[in-house]
């Protein structure tokens, strides 16, 4: 039924527009994103077809004898088209396994795209790796504010609100990353974790060059520098919390409290979900309570965002699930 063919460059637009259309594809599987980083990686992006027409598309890479969801993205697996059934799906999936297996790769790594990025329903590939006996390998934890449904904000985070608008803040949308990237995040990011952001300087200016109306820069200043600020990544349903830091006197002027109050209450009061992004270390398996802490006080609650493995000889599996009885209602 279906046609399995590796991503080449002749296959940029029709990827594009595809992503573009489909129920559960965001910016982050364009093409120029996938990209930026591509000398890191071993591409093996698939693109199944059903005559001329792609039904879907796997943004992956290959290490020796595994593919995995890219691990440059946040999230992966099985962008689908809105059309698409289930029963379409478990025969795209067991192909796909098939073709792997076919191909000398042992194990496929999927990181599921949490269903807030979904536009509409989208857990197919999630019931299929069930069938197939995938194992979860992974569990992170997302924290998230339902816009449909708020939580009032704690009254500890409104006290760090108050100090912020008595110290005159206000919230900017900014275009200026090297002051945030190197007088904020960076030293902060090296003084508390001993690391540095996943995006060099050079490349999130890049990427917001690329999707301006996606990346988003947010400050607020104080005494003629940024006091605190944040990278958000904009989807259809989702804006997302990428990078979050501030100066050392964050709980005396309140500039953190006061910068996500306003993201909250007024930038993006209107979106579907906000996305603080996991507060685990270790693969999921420790949580830093602190961060969890202050994420949940404004709103936010746990969504889990899994990761499974799934032997590629499975695809045995998926031969006889469909029963083919008719039902009519």
């Amino acid at each position: 039924m279906y046609t399995i063919t590796p991503y080449t460059k002749d296959h940029f637009s029709q990827w594009n527009e595809f992503v573009a259309q489909s129920k559960n594809g965001t910016f982050l599987f364009h093409r120029d994103f996938m990209e930026y980083h591509n000398d890191r990686f071993e591409d093996y992006s698939l693109i199944v077809f059903e005559g001329k027409n792609p039904v879907a598309l796997l943004p992956a890479h290959r290490v020796e004898g595994a593919v995995y969801s890219h691990w440059g993205l946040t999230y992966g697996g099985l962008i689908l088209g809105n059309k698409i059934k289930l029963s379409n799906v478990i025969n795209i999936v067991k192909q796909l396994l098939q073709y792997l297996h076919e191909n000398g790769i042992s194990k496929l790594h999927i990181k599921a795209i949490p269903h807030i990025y979904h536009k509409v329903p989208a857990e197919e590939m999630e019931y299929v790796l069930f069938l197939a006996n995938a194992k979860i390998i992974r569990r992170d934890s997302l924290a998230v504010i339902d816009n449909s449904y708020p939580l009032k904000i704690a009254a500890g985070r409104m006290e760090g609100v108050k100090k912020g608008r008595i110290n005159k803040f206000k919230l900017e949308e900014s275009d200026n990353l090297n002051l945030f990237w190197n007088d904020v995040l960076i030293p902060n990011l090296q003084k508390r974790h001993n690391t540095l952001p996943v995006h060099t300087l050079e490349e999130i200016s890049h990427l917001k060059n690329l999707f301006p109306h996606a990346i988003k820069l947010f400050t607020v200043w104080h005494n003629k520098g940024i006091a605190a600020g944040t990278i958000i990544f904009e989807t259809e349903t989702v804006a997302h919390a990428q990078y979050i830091s501030a100066n050392d006197d964050k709980n005396h002027t309140g500039s953190l409290d006061f910068l996500y109050h306003e993201i909250i209450t007024t930038v993006y009061a209107g979106k579907k979900y906000f996305d603080f992004g996991i507060s685990n270390e270790q693969q999921g398996r420790k949580l830093n309570e602190g961060l969890a802490f202050w994420k949940e006080s404004f709103g936010a609650r746990t969504m889990v965002h899994d990761f499974y493995e799934v032997e590629t000889a499975n695809f045995e599996l998926l031969n006889n699930v469909l029963t083919g009885n008719s039902i009519r209602v």
